[in-house]
């Protein structure tokens, strides 16, 4: 059957990459962002768009968001899964964030449900929340799940040769698609052996965390180590609790065993 004139086209990226993943799920939260005192997007009926290769991506009816703040610009950009986007920037007092809003006016059908909605660059934002709870780095994935469990099972870690900790103590966080992660508790750490780092990330299911290097003879392992001070409330089983990538030292070992290396974006290039 031919598409009439008005019938949105379909998206020429799945001819080419059929399994490619595009989604996107209502969300039953409040969803906020602010920009130098202002509060830009309030809305109860944002989109979370799960995409491949993307991290989850939050959609906002227009009509929730300070479109009186946003100024069109010339700015386009192509996707071959969603179609042409254009964009707004966003001024409050002196302050501007060029190309801050995307929009799809006119979506490929596997798209058709973000007519009329817009999405923001993340870090454009000041802040980000969830009802009235602080959101890190990107909007939640629905369908990622965190499970953090008290384990007495033996868990020793060997850095440079040593073992920097050993525990019957841990806390195993269990996250979707990620390595088990081994949470050891400070006084079954070698702290001596640990200096603390510059270095800060944030998560958004578990919160900001600060790093630590080791110092082992005369190597040093720089950032190897980090803890959540104050994690989100899902994550507060391992506040002050310190987790060693396993990716970057000689090896954990559990119940005996030695645990496989995983392989991440924090694997040593």
């Amino acid at each position: 059957m031919s598409q009439t004139a008005t019938a949105p086209a379909s998206a020429p990226g799945f001819a080419k990459h059929p399994n490619y993943r595009l989604e996107f799920l209502p969300s039953p939260k409040r969803i906020r962002a602010t920009f130098e005192g202002e509060t830009i997007v309030d809305s109860t009926a944002a989109l979370i768009m799960r995409e491949s290769h993307h991290v989850p991506v939050y959609y906002f009816p227009q009509a929730d968001i300070r479109m009186d703040l946003m100024r069109p610009t010339d700015h386009t950009s192509y996707c071959p899964f969603k179609g042409e986007a254009t964009y707004h920037s966003l001024a409050v007092g002196e302050r501007t964030a060029e190309n801050v809003m995307w929009a799809y006016q006119e979506p490929y059908a596997e798209s058709i449900d973000i007519t009329g909605y817009g999405g923001f660059y993340w870090n454009a934002m000041d802040a980000w929340f969830e009802e009235d709870e602080e959101v890190f780095v990107h909007a939640r994935d629905p369908r990622v799940r965190i499970d953090i469990l008290a384990s007495s099972r033996p868990v020793r870690v060997v850095l440079g040769g040593a073992t920097v900790a050993e525990t019957s103590r841990a806390r195993f966080l269990f996250e979707t698609g990620m390595p088990t992660r081994y949470y050891l508790p400070p006084d079954d750490v070698a702290m001596d052996r640990l200096q603390p780092s510059d270095s800060r990330t944030a998560c958004p299911y578990k919160g900001r965390a600060s790093y630590h290097s080791a110092k082992i003879g005369d190597q040093t392992f720089e950032d190897v180590v980090w803890t959540y001070p104050d994690p989100v409330r899902e994550s507060a089983p391992i506040k002050g609790y310190l987790c060693f990538f396993n990716e970057r030292v000689d090896d954990i070992f559990v119940d005996g065993e030695a645990v496989a290396k995983a392989t991440t974006k924090w694997s040593p290039k």
